[in-house]
């Protein structure tokens, strides 16, 4: 295991101690010893930084089950530091504000051990070359953000919130599993990077979009997009240090990592392109025109957090044309630079802003923006943090995410250039839906620095509003500050961070030399866009009372959330009633369904495959051995017409004296025995137990024929027949039975052949044979002397 895959795997390791300590240190905040994990992972990540500029990469590979191709394959290239990066970071900014906001009365133990297997589980999506490697953890992202967001499980919401984005992005990730198997049956490799290098097979095979379709459904359940970001709201109900963590930096940003991975992959689909791009756009509006009708602060950073991930989405669809049209397309390049750029930015500004969302919720008491306002004197600093990291979300230099929004907005209205026939025919769409959605962004960014700390104080609040402690403002001053830093300063990261992520998205090593930079002269239409962005966002922000009421033609009947609900409710009621139809509690009916199903599908192998079958090295039958079937088959007539349980019981013990007989004519004269003894005793013991039950019962009733049992029964005995005639006659390895002959003696020093098979040859299995009995025998005991405690226990309570 090389170091970056103990990296990887460090904060599962430290889950399994923390779950110790937490047992026995009561004093001292858990999250003390949880922070050092993500801030040497970050420490060691930036060591990397400086070889990966360089156009350096790394791979480790990890064998587990090379066979079947499963290996943990770790290739850390410029996209997969940016995230990993992100990961860590946040991670450690997360944690240390997580110390301050939860109390020690919270089970502490339960949410950092879920958080660090987040942690490993994300940094394995975003670091693995092998797509089976890749699903693994992607799924595990879905089961510890459900344990997450369902920390406070005796909260209803909290679990229909969780068991809500479990199901969707668990849909989306089996979608996604469905892609990566067709990716493998074209390319007939695992690895994303070879699949890259055979991007012609991909090109040619008919499969391929269904591949697209598939891999972008794990995609959009997972970053939320439309109509899949019905989840993230509910999310919500997490704890803030959750929301901050899964729901603006990381766990979100997978599906963004993806399309990126993927796009030099898919990038020649103009299916890729089209559904990427103009998904996006549709996420971006819409998400951003539903944000500006909520209440509750963190509902407004969630819409707005699914509108800032379909802007991303949208430039990456953009950047995809580069690398189809060729890396030089400048045009093109730009939109891979801005959606690099503004993952980077989002996860800086939206982690600070659901972090001051916690903060005033931890110190007002409520997230309600009708009891907030008039705050700004009272927390200044949570003020100056929201106002630095609002306006950067709005788009509003001098902060970083004007910057990228300019990118974006530049990209839209070359999306013209397009040679993309669909694409340019649509053209003149694109930047409308950027423009409208980016004034909804600046609406209900400019909603949440006024509604809550200008305007007068309600006295609503449940606590008395006041600044909060510095450990909990630490983690997002740090945020604001590298907001300021990166829209004064943005070219720091270009060429360390920025160029090789986009150059790996764009498949390319010829570098980048990004240079971004505020001011494009007045000849730029991004400029006039956000000047537009501005001014029309202000006159409805301050009219807002004008033309809010079209939010009421928004029925609760006519939303996604509602068709979501109903789907649930009727899906339950279908379950329910299939079951009740299907589990009748007869265990005859029962056999029907497995017999049935086993029928069918013999019928059908044998269909498609044919069951080739020869008679030639069949041992010739005797009188003797049809007389013993004779028997049988007249005994189970006897059995199924008879109205008596004694002549049931003694045709019955007819049956396997024949089998025991028919073991002595094939030499087997120990299993002849053994079968004697079995039916001497089962019979006894049927007669016995028979001889006490009451006289009268259904099997003295009459029985009436069933031809759904009898074709069932006839098509079992027939498949199971032919299906023992082709194994026999179609056998693909000598049969071991000679080997036992030939070495009973030698080997085993043994003059009783099943004896030696039994003890020597089988010695194992039949210890573990042995050890089942043991453990029944010792189970059954234990039933008994319970049973005889409750009794004396009854006894007790009746004296």
């Amino acid at each position: 295991m090389t170091l970056i895959h103990f990296a990887i795997f460090l904060p599962v390791i430290a889950a399994i101690a923390i779950a110790i300590i937490y047992r026995y240190v009561k004093d001292v905040h858990l999250g003390w010893f949880v922070l050092p994990i993500p801030t040497v992972i970050v420490a060691y990540l930036f060591s990397l930084i400086p070889s990966i500029a360089n156009n350096q990469v790394f791979h480790h590979t990890l064998n587990l089950m090379p066979r079947i191709g499963l290996n943990f394959d770790v290739y850390i290239d410029g996209l997969g530091l940016l995230f990993a990066i992100l990961i860590s970071g946040i991670g450690a900014l997360v944690v240390l504000y997580s110390i301050g906001y939860l109390s020690k009365d919270e089970k502490l133990g339960n949410f950092y051990v879920y958080l660090l297997i987040f942690m490993t589980a994300m940094l394995g999506v975003v670091l693995s070359d092998n797509i089976l490697m890749l699903y693994f953890f992607w799924e595990l992202t879905s089961i510890s953000s459900f344990l997450l967001i369902a920390f406070w499980f005796t909260k209803e919401k909290s679990i229909y919130g969780a068991q809500k984005s479990m199901l969707i992005t668990f849909f989306g990730g089996f979608m996604m599993l469905g892609g990566f198997i067709i990716l493998h049956l074209i390319t007939d490799t695992f690895s994303i990077r070879e699949m890259i290098a055979n991007v012609d097979l991909i090109m040619a095979s008919p499969l391929t979009p269904l591949a697209v379709v598939l891999v972008l459904l794990g995609a959009f359940t997972k970053s939320a997009q439309f109509p899949f970001y019905i989840w993230l709201p509910d999310a919500m109900e997490a704890p803030t240090p959750v929301s901050a963590y899964l729901h603006s930096a990381t766990m979100v940003k997978a599906g963004l990592y993806l399309v990126a991975r993927f796009t030099p992959v898919f990038a020649f689909s103009e299916l890729w392109v089209w559904l990427i791009l103009v998904i996006g756009l549709v996420t971006l509006f819409w998400a951003s025109f539903n944000a500006i009708k909520q209440d509750d602060l963190k509902a407004i950073l969630a819409y707005s957090t699914v509108s800032q991930l379909g802007l991303i989405m949208s430039l990456l669809g953009v950047g995809a044309l580069a690398v189809s049209t060729g890396a030089n397309e400048q045009i093109f390049t730009v939109a891979v630079v801005a959606a690099v750029f503004h993952i980077i930015n989002h996860a800086t500004f939206k982690g600070a802003l659901f972090m001051v969302a916690g903060i005033l919720d931890h110190e007002t008491g409520t997230r309600s923006m009708k009891k907030l306002g008039g705050l700004m004197t009272l927390m200044p600093i949570t003020f100056t943090m929201t106002l630095v990291t609002a306006l950067s979300m709005a788009g509003i230099p001098p902060f970083n995410g004007f910057l990228s929004k300019e990118l974006f907005l530049g990209a839209m209205f070359e999306i013209s250039n397009a040679n993309f026939s669909v694409l340019a025919d649509w053209s003149v769409l694109f930047p409308i839906l950027a423009i409208v959605g980016s004034i909804f962004t600046f609406v209900y960014s400019i909603k949440l620095i006024h509604g809550v700390f200008f305007g007068k104080r309600t006295h609503d609040t449940p606590k008395e509003p006041h600044e909060a402690p510095k450990l909990l403002l630490a983690s997002p001053i740090i945020l604001s500050s590298l907001v300021i830093i990166f829209g004064l300063f943005p070219n720091i990261l270009s060429g360390s961070i920025i160029d090789p992520a986009a150059m790996s998205i764009l498949g390319t090593d010829t570098a980048l030399n990004t240079k971004i930079s505020h001011w494009h002269g007045f000849d730029n239409p991004a400029l006039w866009a956000t000047v537009a962005i501005v001014v029309i966002g202000t006159v409805l922000y301050l009219f807002r009372s004008s033309w809010m009421f079209i939010y009421d033609y928004h029925k609760e009947q006519f939303t996604l959330n509602h068709l979501y609900d109903q789907g649930l409710i009727y899906s339950q009621l279908g379950s329910a009633k299939a079951t009740d139809g299907i589990m009748s509690g007869f265990l005859r009916d029962y056999m029907v369904y497995i017999f049935g199903f086993f029928v069918v599908l013999g019928i059908v192998t044998t269909f498609y495959t044919g069951l080739p079958i020869t008679f030639d090295d069949f041992a010739e039958v005797g009188i003797q051995d049809m007389a013993l079937v004779l028997i049988i088959l007249v005994s189970l007539a006897i059995i199924m017409m008879t109205r008596s349980r004694m002549v049931s019981i003694i045709m019955l013990g007819a049956i396997g004296f024949s089998m025991a007989l028919f073991f002595a004519f094939f030499r087997a004269p120990d299993l002849a025995l053994t079968q004697l003894a079995i039916e001497t005793v089962t019979t006894t013991l049927f007669l016995v137990c028979f001889y006490h039950l009451p006289k009268r019962s259904k099997h003295e009733e009459s029985i009436k024929f069933k031809f759904t049992n009898f074709i069932v029964s006839a098509g079992v005995g027939v498949i199971v027949i032919l299906f023992g005639l082709a194994a026999y006659s179609n056998r693909l390895f000598e049969s071991i039975s000679q080997y036992h002959i030939d070495h009973v003696y030698d080997l085993a020093a043994g003059g009783n052949m099943v004896n030696v098979i039994l003890v020597d040859f089988r010695g194992y299995d039949t210890l573990m044979e042995t050890l089942v009995f043991g453990i029944a025998g010792i189970g059954i005991y234990a039933l008994m002397k319970a049973k005889v405690s409750r009794k004396d226990d009854d006894n007790e309570e009746h004296a």
